[in-house]
C-alpha cells in the first residue's frame, strides 16, 4: 500500500525555521519525482518546490525562492522541504506528492504550518 506521511509542521514565529519530511511506503523511490505543494485558507493548492528523481535538479517557486530548499535521501526513501526566514503569508497545510513519468501520483495527508508571533 502507497503511503506519504509528513511531518515536521508546527507554530513557528516570523523569521523562524521548520524542516519538513515526507518519509514514503510502498513505491519505488529512486523513479518518482518528489514535489512540495501547500494550500493556504481561501487559496488554491500551490506548487512550492520539485525534485528530480536523481536530486540533481531542483525547482522552487518565486515566492519561496532563497528560503526554502527541497532535498531526498534516496536510501531512506525520503524528501525533505528546509523552510528558513518564514513569514505568514508561507502559513498553509503542507503536501507531499511522489510522480513518475508513467502517471503514478501520489499524495500525502498534509501537515500544517502556522507562523505568528
Amino acid at each position: 500500500q502507497v503511503q506519504l506521511v509528513e511531518s515536521g509542521g508546527g507554530l513557528v514565529q516570523p523569521g523562524g525555521s521548520l524542516r519538513l519530511s515526507c518519509e514514503t511506503f510502498g513505491i519505488t523511490f529512486n523513479r518518482y519525482v518528489m514535489r512540495w505543494f501547500r494550500q493556504a485558507p481561501g487559496k488554491e493548492r500551490e506548487l512550492v518546490a520539485s525534485i528530480t528523481p536523481r536530486g540533481d535538479i531542483t525547482n522552487i517557486a518565486d515566492s519561496v525562492k532563497g528560503r526554502f530548499t527541497i532535498s531526498r535521501d534516496n536510501a531512506k526513501n525520503m524528501a525533505f522541504l528546509q523552510m528558513n526566514n518564514l513569514n505568514s503569508e508561507d502559513t498553509a497545510v503542507y503536501y507531499c506528492n511522489a510522480l513518475n513519468v508513467l502517471g503514478g501520483l501520489h499524495w500525502g495527508h498534509g501537515t500544517q504550518v502556522t507562523v505568528s508571533s
